[in-house]
């Protein structure tokens, strides 16, 4: 686990899972099959000041839910979804766009995101992650999944807290 903060002149692109790190990891259940969850409007600031310095963002999940794209929209973040091996889906995201790696920051917060961690010059794990992922991480956030990761990145990156 790495001590040195990641500044924007480190980062072409950022890549986060949703589940557990824009979202605490639950999920509400209705009775007719529905699937909630809860987000933080300051991750939607933490993104707002991320792209108007330029860098570009994008939601990769292993599952498909309406709820992923829904949020994505909103974000203006562009969404990969059913990625069944986020490693793979990194590397060819990686190819396909002609990025450096050790530039791009992967943001996971479990053991599924393991292998989009690896491929990624800059892994980030939120300070609640699966112990199973903390020895991947260069970066910990102080802040918990779904209570404003990507706010705390954005500041990090941009150089202050009023960032």
């Amino acid at each position: 686990m790495g001590d040195v903060a990641p500044s924007l002149a480190d980062i072409d692109l950022l890549v986060t899972d949703f589940d557990g790190v824009l979202t605490d990891n639950r999920v509400l259940v209705s009775d007719d099959g529905h699937e909630s969850v809860v987000c933080t409007r300051a991750d939607g600031i933490g993104c707002d000041l991320l792209k108007a310095a330029g860098l570009p963002l994008l939601i990769l999940s292993t599952e498909t839910n309406r709820v992923v794209a829904v949020r994505g929209a909103k974000l203006g973040v562009e969404v990969v979804q059913g990625c069944a091996d986020k490693g793979s889906a990194m590397r060819d995201l990686l190819r396909d766009r002609g990025l450096d790696p050790a530039r791009v920051m992967y943001v996971g917060n479990d053991v599924n995101d393991l292998g989009a961690l690896r491929a990624v010059g800059w892994p980030v794990v939120p300070a609640d992650a699966h112990p199973d992922v903390l020895g991947d991480a260069r970066f910990v956030t102080e802040s918990a999944g779904g209570q404003g990761v990507l706010r705390e990145l954005a500041s990090t990156l941009l150089g202050g807290a009023g960032a």
